[in-house]
């Protein structure tokens, strides 16, 4: 199968164009002035022809074929992906699992249904972006020098989602057909494969639950063998909604239902029939009556099942994971043993609220087999004034009886954990206001809960870690303790870098002792504590991969050696650079240079970055990353821009510090005093050419790209991927920013950079995928702010890639993706390996003509330059 991606167009303004449309002809008849009749656009359409790209003009999108990057480039494309290293439960044996690195992009274009924010194949209900498993290699965790055993994958279908069973004795592995979803179960012991019949999985709405009962049993979600076929209710009328005055702020979500047909395919295709089966058998037999299941847990040690399930009135503005759900608990059989609670549909809502009544279950992993939930009680509205907003409930066996309350929190509810003496809890909340978590150490039995630490939501430099987790014989992750002191793992950032870590805090008097910490220049994180106290953990450098080590009493034993599948990458040299911008808020960025730049070379440069929200400014300064990672790039990671030259200034931190009520007040402020400081760095670095710098960013980073070329003139041009630019389309929130867009319109208004498409004067690329399945990225955000670019003669180009969603994963589109970005640079701000002209002296900077728009194939030209110098000046 052959695609053609639409190059949706480029639009560059004619010479006179301006004068044209300012002194329009006397009937609209006249004919508005094309590009293409203009020496600029010619050249252009020459450059682009040269490249084999359609030129296409904002009406008229012509497809082009697929683009292949450089050489270069290409190699790092295709290269291998590294195994997963996983190791068993009981940490006897270790799986490393090679999963394919792209999806074909036939896969993506199989027909599929959108329905509710699910996105499936209705002809085998399997989600439609798999992350397929190519081969599976086994061996004795232990013994490095073992002889590994394929695992024989039979031959058809795509194979996903290896699972470990808790004992670490037998797996499971999902085999995706055309026509259903198989589950085939393997023995550690010597690999062999077995399907476990009658099995027809649905994953459709809750893909890949299992539930283990013990290390044998499981409960999954099934097809219904009476399903039949799916509902063909035909559009007989038009789709009508109504509001009766009661508030109800939305995010935007795509794949909504539109009409009752939408609803009857929804139904048809997520109800699911409980299913419990034995993986050393191969047998299976359902339980209970089909329904629309979401989840399903088991309860303790196996003695029950927690299940929900939605039902009807469905809605058409939010996703399936809001609908009006009942949560059941059920005996073994699938018997209902008591009705929980009824959800109801959560509409109206406020931002940042709860629903009413109780919300968020937990079954206990441990023998007890209670369960637990949460209730508001502040009628779910942070805007109430309440002493206490939340408290967790417990029910216990036989659940006849009447729940007890075990902890009111001040704060909203986050999570709970559950601690592997049965005894304790890990309860966590958070104050939104200002950005603030606080974990409390919760006795199960009701007791009073003690703190064990709070902190800010973007702390790095004190945080505490979280806790290490460990998988017990039902299947249940829980937080594993050390003689009675809870084990905690976090990454160890400072000033310097991660260095991971694993503490163990006593719980009686709450000391913490530190076990280990990864060496600088190199980055190891804790992976598992055994019995006999020997520490596992997975250590990776710069230029290794990660790897398996066993630490005992200062002895290092490696326990695999994955080979480096880029060893071309060796000769880029990347550096954490920290500085400040013009208020003393600590920034930083990673530097990397091409492997072919010569000392004291400045080259032109990509600045990508993503902007994140602070409370405090101490906190935002705090740098991220460690020297010690291994460099891999992503196949739609702008590092791959290396390969032909480009500096690129990675992860550029991009604060916006303030009281998280008001904070994007000053967003663009902030962001451009943040770009300031990033470009001057990097001029005094002696690296990056600083009148040859691009912006470019994915989702909110190209949010804050956009809105830096209209606010600025720091940079030459800017590459935005699947962003948003228009934030009158997500009126209820977005990012951080929890006003509406009529509590907050001006700033609204302000940070939306399609209302300043007049003031981008420096060319754009554009790119989105068409599918995009994010809340409030929809592809028509990039095609509007196009349609805008080109009708007041902007130089933008928009690319937009089938069947892709917010992330792209085809290998196509990667190339693509690469192949764009690099000749759209190319094109603005020069050949990295051809040297600049001399810069003018510094009196005559004003004056002095930028590097000309060449076009994506990099054609050389004489057209007038149309904007001024951008040197510093905003």
């Amino acid at each position: 199968m052959s695609f053609r991606v639409p190059s949706v167009g480029l639009s560059h303004p004619p010479v006179g164009a301006s004068a044209a449309r300012a002194a329009p002809g006397p009937t609209t008849a006249t004919p508005r002035p094309r590009p293409a009749s203009s020496r600029l656009a010619a050249m252009l359409g020459a450059a682009l022809l040269a490249a084999g790209t359609a030129v296409a003009s904002a009406a008229d999108a012509a497809p082009a074929p697929y683009k292949q990057p450089s050489a270069a480039i290409r190699e790092l494309l295709d290269a291998p992906a590294l195994p997963r290293l996983i190791p068993s439960p009981d940490r006897q044996a270790l799986a490393l699992v090679e999963q394919r690195r792209y999806t074909p992009l036939e896969e993506l274009a199989r027909p599929g249904l959108r329905l509710a924010g699910a996105r499936f194949d209705p002809r085998n209900a399997s989600q439609q972006n798999l992350l397929a498993v190519q081969r599976v290699r086994l061996r004795p965790l232990l013994e490095p020098e073992a002889t590994e055993r394929d695992v024989e994958l039979p031959a058809g279908g795509t194979w996903h989602n290896f699972v470990w069973a808790p004992d670490g004795q037998r797996f499971l592995l999902s085999r995706r057909t055309e026509t259903g979803e198989e589950l085939w179960a393997g023995a550690t012991a010597n690999g062999q494969l077995w399907r476990i019949y009658n099995v027809r999985l649905n994953n459709a709405v809750d893909a890949d639950d299992i539930a283990w009962l013990n290390a044998r049993e499981a409960v999954v979600l099934t097809i219904p063998d009476d399903r039949g076929a799916a509902p063909s209710r035909a559009q007989t009328g038009p789709a009508i909604q109504e509001t009766h005055g009661k508030a109800s702020p939305e995010r935007t979500y795509p794949d909504l239902l539109r009409n009752p047909r939408d609803e009857d395919l929804f139904e048809h295709y997520a109800r699911s029939q409980l299913t419990l089966i034995d993986i050393a058998s191969g047998q299976s037999r359902d339980i209970g009556t089909p329904g629309l299941f979401t989840s399903v847990s088991s309860v303790g040690t196996g003695q029950a099942l927690l299940t929900e399930r939605l039902v009807r009135p469905f809605s058409y503005n939010l996703t399936f994971d809001d609908f009006p759900t009942v949560v059941e608990v059920r005996q073994r059989d699938g018997k209902v043993i008591r009705e929980l609670a009824k959800m109801p549909l959560k509409q109206g809502v406020a931002i940042d609220g709860a629903l009413q009544g109780p919300r968020v279950f937990y079954p206990s992993p441990t023998k007890d087999a209670a369960i637990y939930w949460v209730e508001a009680l502040d009628g779910g509205n942070p805007a109430n004034r309440a002493a206490f907003r939340d408290r967790v409930m417990r029910l216990d066996p036989p659940y006849t009886g009447d729940p007890f309350e075990v902890q009111r929190m001040p704060y909203r509810f986050t999570r709970l954990r559950f601690v592997d003496d049965g005894l304790y809890g890990l309860l966590t909340e958070e104050d939104r206001s200002r950005g603030w978590s606080r974990t409390y150490l919760l006795p199960l039995n009701g007791k009073q809960s003690r703190p064990l630490f709070e902190h800010s939501v973007r702390e790095r430099y004190r945080h505490p870690g979280y806790p290490f987790m460990r998988t017990l014989a039902n299947g249940h992750q829980v937080a594993q303790t050390l003689n009675g002191d809870l084990l905690l793992s976090g990454q160890g950032s400072g000033p310097k870098g991660d260095r991971p870590f694993l503490d163990k805090m006593s719980l009686k008097d709450l000391s913490v002792q530190r076990l280990f910490q990864s060496a600088e220049g190199v980055y190891e994180q804790p992976m598992a504590l055994l019995e006999d106290r020997r520490l596992l953990t997975q250590r990776e450098t710069e230029h290794e991969p990660p790897n398996l080590v066993l630490r005992e009493n200062g002895k290092v034993t490696p326990l695999t050696r994955i080979k480096d599948p880029t060893p071309q990458l060796k000769g880029v040299r990347r550096e954490l650079v920290s500085f400040k911008r013009n208020d003393g808020v600590e920034l930083s960025f990673w530097m990397y240079l091409p492997p072919d730049q010569r000392e004291g070379e400045k080259r032109p440069a990509l600045v990508w970055a993503y902007p994140l929200e602070f409370n405090d400014a101490a906190i935002a300064g705090q740098l991220s990353g460690s020297p010690g990672r291994y460099m891999t790039f992503s196949g739609i990671s702008p590092l791959n821009l290396l390969m032909d030259g480009y500096v690129v200034l990675m992860d550029a931190t991009m604060p916006v510090v303030g009281d998280s009520r008001n904070m994007n007040d000053s967003f663009i402020e902030q962001i451009t005093a943040n770009a300031r400081a990033i470009v001057d760095k990097a001029e005094d670095l002696g690296t990056v050419d600083p009148r040859r710098v691009a912006i470019g960013g994915h989702s909110y980073g190209a949010f804050m790209a956009v809105n830096l070329m209209a606010h600025t003139k720091l940079f030459r041009c800017g590459i935005a991927r699947s962003g948003a630019y228009n934030r009158t389309l997500t009126p209820f929130g977005f990012q951080s920013e929890r006003r509406s867009l009529w509590d907050a319109k001006d700033v609204y208004l302000k940070l939306s950079p399609f209302l300043f498409a007049n003031q981008i004067k420096d060319p754009l690329l554009l790119i989105h995928g068409e599918a995009d399945n994010n809340s409030g990225t929809f592809p028509m955000q990039s095609e509007r702010l196009y349609q805008a670019l080109a009708g007041l003669g902007g130089t933008a180009r928009y690319v937009l890639l089938p069947f892709e969603a917010h992330g792209y994963t085809a290998r196509e589109s990667a190339g693509q993706v690469q192949w764009e970005m690099s000749q759209w640079l190319k094109g603005c701000v020069g050949d990295p390996r051809v040297e600049a002209k001399p810069r003018p002296p510094p009196d005559q900077a004003h004056r002095s003509k930028p590097l000309m728009w060449t076009g994506l194939a990099g054609a050389a030209g004489e057209a007038e330059a149309s904007r001024t110098d951008p040197a510093r000046s905003v």
